[in-house]
């Protein structure tokens, strides 16, 4: 008697949910402005230095603008590195993905040594004060000579025009207060928002989903009274609570940072997904798989690791999305009303802020921020909705 052999294949819910995602077009013209926003914030060095990025002269070749990739000359250094490390290492990165795609031992390898090298000249290569007309030296080129710009050859923190020119040939989107091209301003202001967007929004994750897990978990007293502190603090206006942190840290004569704003927004931005967590945690605590992994003996904290974590992580992935979209919107917010980074730190509330005596003359310094903010916040609440709709069984 024959026996005939049924083979199926399974197929994880995340695929099921990226194949839903693929095929909304709603979520696709979100994930495009989102990975715009990330390459022009990465590639940020190349599209506006006010250094060349090539330079021939007297018989040598050099890359002016590279010292600065590694030792960037700006009072964010942290978050200027994060991004200068993210363009040296994701080419080669993906290059090795593509060679060695199918011996996964050695790619992995081979990616781990390379992110282990390129963290050493950034390490390694100290700050240094830079004097040099670059424009100037490039135009007294004897024959045979070059210099290669970027595509905007002006840094976000040179004064490379008479304030408040409106946008021309040289200065594309114009020029701020103090003569500093708006574009090139523009496109660092890109690193200013993810950067306070995925790492206050990372903050929130932590402090939320533990708060959550915790809570939904164990219950009783523990949750009543936590989730009675949650109910009060979510009595506050989040954007009030906001700015009243932000002046006693400045009257405590705290340095206006991005770090800064990252943690406040961070530290009270929480309260709305512990209760979603909790929630979600909730209904799977009474799922039979984790009874059956109590009755097996597993740790407590084990079954939250890797047993509930994996399964509510749809719910918590969307909020993500939204929450970067909320960060971004409280930064700008805050920048615009001069409780954000400090100047000179290019940020697109701080170039609203400067349109603030007079929107309609200075319309360049109103417009341009403002088509800023409100794609990467359509983006990523297009790909939130989309990821909810994607996570959501009964979408079909």
């Amino acid at each position: 008697m024959g026996k005939t052999e049924e083979k199926t294949d399974f197929i994880s819910p995340g695929t099921i949910a990226w194949r839903r995602f693929r095929k909304d077009k709603i979520a696709l013209v979100g994930l495009f402005g989102i990975v715009f926003l990330f390459a022009v914030a990465i590639f940020a060095p190349f599209i506006a230095n006010g250094r060349p990025l090539v330079l021939f002269r007297d018989g040598c070749l050099s890359f002016p603008a590279m010292r600065y990739v590694f030792a960037p000359d700006t009072s964010e250094v942290i978050v200027e590195k994060i991004f200068n490390y993210i363009l040296v290492f994701i080419l080669p990165a993906c290059l090795m993905f593509m060679v060695f795609r199918n011996k996964s031992l050695l790619k992995w390898r081979a990616i781990a040594i390379w992110a282990a090298v390129a963290a050493i000249p950034f390490l390694v290569v100290g700050a240094r004060l830079e004097k040099s007309d670059w424009r100037k030296d490039s135009a007294n080129l004897a024959k045979g000579e070059f210099a290669v710009f970027a595509p905007i050859p002006y840094g976000p923190f040179e004064n490379a025009g008479e304030p408040h020119l409106k946008p021309c040939r040289t200065h594309v989107f114009g020029t701020d207060q103090v003569g500093r091209d708006v574009f090139s301003r523009m496109v660092y202001g890109a690193r200013v928002s993810l950067a306070v967007g995925f790492l206050a929004t990372t903050l929130t994750m932590i402090i939320g989903i533990a708060v959550g897990l915790i809570c939904g978990y164990f219950g009783g007293r523990m949750d009543f009274i936590v989730m009675r502190i949650v109910e009060i603090i979510m009595c506050f206006p989040t954007f009030l609570l906001l700015l009243i942190l932000m002046a006693i840290m400045m009257d405590r004569k705290m340095e206006q940072s991005i770090l800064l704003v990252i943690g406040v927004i961070g530290l009270t931005s929480w309260t709305g997904l512990s209760r979603i967590v909790r929630g979600e945690v909730l209904q799977q605590r009474a799922m039979p798989y984790i009874k059956a992994c109590e009755s097996l003996g597993l740790s407590i904290w084990k079954i939250m690791a890797c047993h509930l974590l994996p399964n509510i992580s749809g719910p918590v992935l969307v909020s993500f999305t939204f929450g970067v979209a909320g960060a971004i919107l409280a930064e700008s917010g805050l920048s615009f009303l001069g409780f954000g980074v400090r100047a000179p730190t290019a940020s697109w509330g701080e170039l609203l802020h400067q349109a603030f005596s007079d929107p309609l003359r200075y319309w360049h310094l109103t417009l341009w921020p403002g088509a800023a903010i409100f794609i990467s916040v359509v983006s990523f609440n297009f790909a939130g909705e989309a990821l909810h709709r994607a996570f959501d069984p009964k979408s079909d």
